[in-house]
């Protein structure tokens, strides 16, 4: 599968942002999907994840604000994230896999998007 992020951007504190990431090539529905974020020189991190059939998991650092979901018609996962803060400032990746949910580390995801810039301005 590939995928293709995009929405990222440059936002004010408390803003909100939505992410998307299309998917294509093998059935979309296959995969459990995550979205990860980076800052330089530090590691890739999960921010939230969703199994094939919509269950959802967030991290603690984003739970009540950001929100991932899927549409399987459309082979696309968002990440809508609300109220923004300026540590959420990082390079956000959209990746997938097959096999267990949830999975948290990089390493268990085999397809990644290209990753999109958020910055949140203060």
């Amino acid at each position: 599968v590939q995928l293709q992020a995009s929405g990222g951007g440059l936002v004010q504190v408390g803003d909100s942002l939505t992410l998307s990431c299309v998917a294509s090539g093998r059935s979309f529905s296959d995969y459990h999907m995550g979205w990860f974020r980076q800052v330089p020189g530090k590691d890739r991190r999960l921010v939230t994840t969703i199994s094939r059939v919509g269950i959802s998991y967030c991290a603690d650092s984003v739970k009540g604000r950001f929100t991932i979901s899927r549409d399987n018609t459309r082979t696309t996962v968002y990440l809508q994230m609300n109220n923004l803060k300026p540590e959420d400032t990082a390079v956000y990746y959209c990746a997938a896999r097959v096999g267990s949910w949830p999975a948290a580390r990089p390493d268990e995801y085999a397809y990644w998007g290209q990753g999109t810039l958020v910055t949140v301005s203060s």
